[in-house]
């Protein structure tokens, strides 16, 4: 019998030593020093993080870890910084994620192109660590324009099909360098859907193109992370779920070969899987703003649940989103939990 495989989304705790740490810790950063590469003693507290994140997801059961984004200070940001045309010393207060969010972002100010690889570095010291697939991901077009105050095109779908070009030059070359496995996020769909459906899945499957067809191409679509841990009140913040139904049979036919959506923080209606009759999908199971640890039982009946609505071949079991705002000994003894039960399924 096929065996339920498991991943994890993107970020992953960062231990005190690494330097630059995650937007949701602190007020918004909008400094940074890119100096790793000449570094020698940052370069070694990454590299060791990164080691510790592998390892960490490694031994918790996880099929298909992630690097932990042990770089990032924002998952949007640090991409950003590696394309031509964005300006970090012209900041704009707006208005993001439908009114969720006001920050200070980054101005585009001249057209978006790729100005050199960085990925299939970071790709290549975290599958150093493991014998297992690293995952590396990459923030999507419409969710980067979503986070960019845009002083140049004025036009969302020229910005997004720039936006997936320079996205398509980074990741092919992951794809050159061994990566098998490249997620795009974008959870601005479950925002924006008519514009999702209008382009923004036209603009993803660009993000793939000319992708070998071995390499797993996934899409991830959470509803939006939350402010803090343990919030009662974080739906206020987050995307109605309804969307995942609106995106479904679109994003079944696209050139993707997995979706990522969330179910631990709002459980989903299963029905929704049954709406996927080609693509792989990975379910969110353990929640990634709660302290409390799911148990291995509850897990495993949620997975059976989803079985029969979805062959098991094409089911996958992860967390909602990435795992960056828990300590380190909650977000593995989730993975642990998660781990145990999609093996525990009959």
């Amino acid at each position: 019998m096929t065996r339920v495989l498991t991943t994890t989304i993107g970020s992953f705790p960062k231990p005190d030593y690494v330097p630059v740490r995650d937007w949701f810790q602190k007020q918004y950063v909008t400094t940074f020093d890119a100096f790793y590469f000449d570094n020698r003693d940052l370069e070694t507290r990454f590299a060791l993080a990164t080691q510790a994140s592998v390892t960490a997801q490694v031994n918790a059961g996880i099929d298909v870890p992630t690097d932990g984004e042990m770089r990032r200070e924002h998952y949007i940001f640090y991409h950003l910084r590696h394309l031509s045309g964005v300006d970090f010393g012209n900041l704009r207060l707006r208005e993001i994620r439908t009114g969720a969010w006001e920050r200070e972002v980054p101005t585009i100010i001249d057209r978006i192109r790729s100005n050199g690889n960085f990925l299939p570095y970071d790709y290549q010291i975290a599958q150093s660590y493991s014998v297992r697939p690293i995952k590396i991901t990459v923030p999507g077009p419409m969710t980067i324009a979503d986070t960019v105050a845009d002083e140049h095109y004025g036009d969302p779908r020229r910005l997004g099909r720039d936006l997936a070009d320079a996205l398509n030059v980074e990741i092919r070359a992951l794809a050159e360098a061994g990566c098998g496995h490249i997620q795009v996020d974008e959870p601005v769909f479950a925002r924006k859907t008519q514009e999702a459906l209008a382009f923004g899945i036209e603009d993803l499957e660009r993000c793939f193109a000319g992708v070998p067809a071995h390499v797993r191409r996934t899409v991830h679509l959470c509803c939006g992370y939350p402010r803090h841990l343990d919030q009662p009140d974080e739906d206020v913040y987050k995307a109605d779920p309804a969307a995942y139904f609106e995106l479904a049979e679109a994003l079944d036919q696209a050139a993707v070969d997995a979706i990522s959506i969330e179910d631990a923080h709002r459980p989903s209606d299963f029905r929704l899987l049954e709406l996927f009759e080609q693509s792989t999908v990975i379910l969110g199971l353990v929640a990634i703003a709660k302290t409390r640890v799911e148990s291995v039982e509850e897990i495993r009946t949620r997975l059976h649940e989803a079985l029969s609505h979805i062959d098991r071949e094409r089911l996958v079991a992860g967390p909602d989103c990435g795992l960056g705002m828990l300590d380190l000994a909650t977000a593995t003894s989730k993975l642990a939990n998660l781990s145990a039960a999609a093996k525990a399924l009959d």
